[in-house]
């Protein structure tokens, strides 16, 4: 993911968390926040919880590979974060596509057309 892409400051991160709306789902909870950028910045928080290094990473990787598919087709200038519950690690990729597909059109980002 390209740098200009990322949330990368925790003052980001706390502002989406302080001012943004969520959407819940049983295995990820987003969060977004409206940013004053022409494009969308992603963060994915993965914290110990999930499990140890090699399977937050692996969570973290699969949610990554799905906001770039999705990236070109959602509306833009905003901030995103996801945050995965453990039971992400036992879905399929599709079965997470379709789940992030669904937050998304609830919460009105996805671009119509």
């Amino acid at each position: 993911m390209k740098r200009a892409l990322r949330l990368r400051r925790p003052a980001d991160f706390s502002r989406v968390r302080r001012q943004g709306r969520s959407y819940r789902h049983r295995l990820l909870l987003l969060r977004l926040c409206e940013n004053s950028l022409a494009h969308n910045r992603y963060g994915i928080v993965a914290g110990r919880r999930l499990g140890m290094a090699v399977e937050r990473n692996r969570i973290k990787r699969r949610l990554r590979a799905l906001l770039m598919t999705l990236h070109k087709d959602l509306h833009q200038g905003f901030d995103i974060v996801l945050l995965p519950r453990r039971a992400v690690l036992r879905q399929p990729f599709f079965e997470l596509q379709r789940i992030i597909k669904r937050m998304f059109s609830q919460a009105r980002l996805v671009e119509s057309g």
